[in-house]
């Protein structure tokens, strides 16, 4: 049985308070690479753990968000939420790839060539290698997705869970591994604009095009599926962020 992590939280919060889900996300992903939360680990109730690390709930709900869209933690219904099983779904960490991306300054273009260069590769490999179980996961991601097309942040979620399980069904531990490093980097920028999302329900009829594909056994239909919904989401994110941009006024606040 999974045990609780407590006392592992007792001295993090440090009079700290007001921290953004971001911070929150950062303060668990430490907690995961430096042992102190193994796989398979039981985060404390939601009310407890927004209490010892000193936020709000709903900033520790996004917190949390952000990290089960990339695979380091998962929420299961009626259990509470736990680290992912390592083997489940390998994770390399982003922040060499932010630092990188900060000196140099790789434009959201590039970043997401490099994901479509490896999701297309990796939707080609998961139609020829997921097995029965992955399937199934997909499907309860679209059902997911179709079920929060009005809830933007949570269709998100879905969303990059969906790519994690097409990434795992590759059989690839590397190529799963660098595709969820790059996509944790476009999660963060899209979990901004999302909101302002206008074609979720296109978007799910997408994913749904690369499952069928999957199902089939196509790999050039799968590789072009993928292709496809990819363009489109860039585009629509361009659409967000230009949304964002004429919304705000200098003085920061929304018309």
């Amino acid at each position: 049985m999974a045990k609780t992590k407590t006392a592992v939280f007792t001295n993090l919060n440090s009079g700290r308070n007001g921290s953004t889900a971001e911070e929150v996300a950062a303060r668990l992903r430490e907690m995961v690479h430096s042992g102190e939360l193994m796989s398979g680990d039981r985060l404390p109730p939601e009310r407890d753990l927004a209490k010892i690390l000193g936020v709000s709930r709903p900033t520790l709900r996004a917190g949390i968000r952000s990290l089960s869209a990339v695979g380091i933690l998962q929420s299961r219904q009626g259990a509470g939420t736990f680290v992912a099983i390592a083997e489940d779904s390998p994770t390399l960490d982003s922040s060499p790839l932010r630092m990188l991306s900060a000196l140099h300054g790789f434009t959201s273009d590039e970043m997401f060539e490099a994901r479509l260069a490896l999701e297309m590769s990796i939707a080609g490999l998961a139609a020829t290698r997921a097995t029965s179980e992955q399937m199934t996961l997909l499907a309860e991601e679209i059902a997911g997705m179709y079920a929060s097309l009005n809830e933007p942040e949570q269709y998100l979620v879905h969303d990059m869970q969906f790519h994690q399980t097409v990434a795992a069904a590759s059989g690839n531990r590397i190529l799963t591994s660098l595709m969820n490093m790059v996509a944790t980097i476009l999660f963060d920028y899209r979990s901004k604009t999302v909101k302002r999302a206008k074609d979720l329900k296109e978007s799910a009829e997408q994913h749904h095009n690369i499952y069928r594909a999957m199902r089939e056994r196509d790999v050039e239909g799968s590789r072009q599926a993928m292709h496809d919904h990819l363009m489109e989401t860039q585009k629509a994110q361009r659409l967000e962020v230009e949304e964002n941009s004429n919304g705000a006024p200098k003085n920061g606040r929304k018309k």
